[in-house]
């Protein structure tokens, strides 16, 4: 049996034919082809020749945008949001607190695929989450809610959000101090396929839809958690560079770490919506400038080259150095930041692995500059200075899974031994 995986992006649609002992048997990319994305699925898939089953995640259409709304800024909000970073979700919004008029057009103005809503402990106070459920579902926001917070309010907070959308699922903070993502990113990821990816104005009828099992960032980060199990000493990080956004992924399944008020899920995602390759690139050099990487002769060039890039994304250089030096400093800004939101937490060791992705780096002869730069960084060096470093040459974490997912766990674990 051979299992096709599809990646619909919102620039490249890719294929991966994998047979069911977890073997690559061949892979393929092409244009995505908005305003009807089968048509590009279409020949990625004629390419690789007939498969028996096909899995496919999209971030097409920018993929699912997540607002938080919960009661306490360091407790109900922040296990909200540690939720949202294991999710796939790229989190534009998050309010603590009862909701006044500022804060719904603050709400509304983010524009979210889905509101995330939570709020107190199971038997807790419930004022706020009703009050917000009120507030909610008394305005015009329109989106798909996820509601996950105190049990014992449930059935008042679904009656004052009577006609919306409403996906009811265990509290994300049963108790305090007490994690509970898995029901609600359950909950997210369906709402996001049956309400939000039809949404996206990117093909017509149900066979897209019947296709996607998953947002693309929770497909890969089911890939690291299943890289992060295997035998190795500590945490996985992934560096996914592209166009629009930079990735990074931290799997911290095997390793233990400090208890915290709100502890974070193992595997977590953050996305860095400023700092990229194409369209972000301007992003990439004003950060770079404010944290003090690059000097003003260094900035002045490289203001030039994204600017050139963000002004015809599909450009590809003949000279590939400024695009080195641009994911190099994405690279870097965006692993600085998830640390921050992390608080560092990759356990004792820091980092065991880190993997490259993205298609400056699967297609560059080497990365020995860029892994420079990486464990030269004075923040980063801590968590860098043992870590062994691989490319995702092949783009399969994304495939694995896809494939860990639908129970294939065994093929997914073999195809990740193309990282190493």
């Amino acid at each position: 049996m051979t299992v096709l995986c599809l990646d619909i992006g919102s620039t490249w649609t890719k294929g991966a034919l994998v047979s069911d002992a977890g073997d690559l048997l061949g892979t393929s990319q092409h244009p995505t082809t908005p305003p009807e994305v089968l048509q590009g699925i279409d020949v990625v898939t004629n390419s690789l020749g007939p498969a028996a089953r096909t899995l496919a995640c999209s971030s097409a259409g920018g993929g699912l945008r997540l607002a938080v709304v919960g009661q306490e800024r360091l407790v109900s909000a922040e296990a909200g949001y540690r939720v949202a970073l294991s999710a796939g979700a790229k989190v534009v919004h998050v309010s603590a607190g009862p909701l006044d008029g500022a804060g719904l057009r603050a709400l509304r103005a983010a524009a979210p695929d889905l509101v995330l809503l939570v709020g107190g402990t199971d038997g807790g106070d419930a004022s706020v989450l009703l009050h917000n459920a009120r507030r909610i579902g008394a305005n015009r926001l329109a989106c798909p809610i996820v509601l996950a917070g105190n049990a014992d309010a449930r059935p008042e907070a679904l009656e004052l959000l009577a006609g919306r959308t409403v996906a009811p699922t265990a509290n994300v903070l049963p108790d305090v101090g007490e994690l509970a993502p898995g029901p609600a990113r359950a909950a997210i990821r369906e709402v996001f396929l049956e309400h939000v990816i039809g949404g996206k104005g990117l093909s017509r009828g149900r066979r897209f839809r019947g296709l996607v099992r998953a947002v693309t960032p929770d497909a890969v980060l089911g890939g690291v958690s299943r890289l992060a199990m295997r035998d190795r000493e500590g945490a996985v990080l992934v560096v996914d560079v592209g166009g629009a956004t930079t990735d990074v992924y931290s799997a911290v399944s095997t390793v233990e770490g400090p208890e915290r008020t709100v502890a974070l899920p193992p595997d977590r995602r953050t996305v860095e919506g400023d700092l990229g390759m194409r369209w972000s690139a301007p992003g990439v050099v004003a950060e770079a400038v404010a944290e003090k990487l690059i000097d003003d002769a260094e900035a002045a060039v490289l203001r030039e080259a994204a600017a050139a890039r963000a002004a015809d994304v599909t450009w590809l250089p003949d000279d590939p150095t400024a695009d080195r030096r641009l994911a190099a400093l994405a690279a870097v800004l965006a692993v600085r930041r998830h640390l921050r939101l992390v608080d560092g937490q990759l356990g004792p060791q820091g980092a065991g692995l880190l993997v490259l992705s993205g298609g400056v780096f699967r297609h560059a002869d080497s990365t020995e500059d860029v892994e420079r730069v990486l464990r030269a960084d004075p923040v980063l060096r801590p968590i860098l200075r043992t870590a062994a470093v691989t490319v995702d040459r092949d783009y399969v974490l994304a495939p694995a899974g896809l494939l860990a997912d639908a129970g294939h766990v065994d093929a997914a674990d073999r195809l990740l031994s193309h990282l190493g």
